[in-house]
């Protein structure tokens, strides 16, 4: 499976994953398992495309694991609508009916992390700027 890029926070000691674009390998059942957990922690949509053609997009929000087997296994997702105005019903789709999976949405958290926010309040505060809160910024 192809790694996606990793960006280190030398400060905090972690390791932040840029999935954007990333389409991993889903030829094996731990392939399978691996890229979806990655995706539930993604705050993006992804494009899940089944065995029998049919892509779906939209934000994965859950997921749900009953048993060892895939069939047993399913990721609970809203599709992104096709109108502004529709209201998409959530699906459930099992790991079994999944065939490729891409991280193919922007992920709205990407550089929002608190060090990102420490960092530029700090810039903000030695420039000798005023009035910094610490109120969050918007995602969009």
């Amino acid at each position: 499976m192809s790694e996606p890029n990793t960006t280190p926070d030398e400060r905090l000691g972690t390791v932040h994953e840029n999935l954007e674009g990333w389409i991993p390998s889903t030829a094996t059942e731990s392939e399978i398992r691996a890229a979806l957990e990655k995706a539930f922690d993604y705050r993006g949509d992804v494009t899940i495309t089944l065995k029998d053609g049919r892509a779906i997009e939209g934000y994965l929000f859950d997921r749900k694991i009953k048993g060892p087997r895939l069939s047993d296994c399913a990721v609970r997702l809203i599709p992104k609508p096709k109108d502004p105005n529709d209201q998409p019903e959530k699906l459930s789709v099992p790991y079994s009916e999944i065939a490729a999976l891409a991280f193919t949405g922007r992920d709205t958290a990407a550089g929002k992390s608190f060090a990102a926010w420490v960092k530029k309040y700090n810039e903000k505060k030695a420039s000798g700027e005023t009035n910094i809160g610490i109120d969050s910024e918007a995602l969009d």
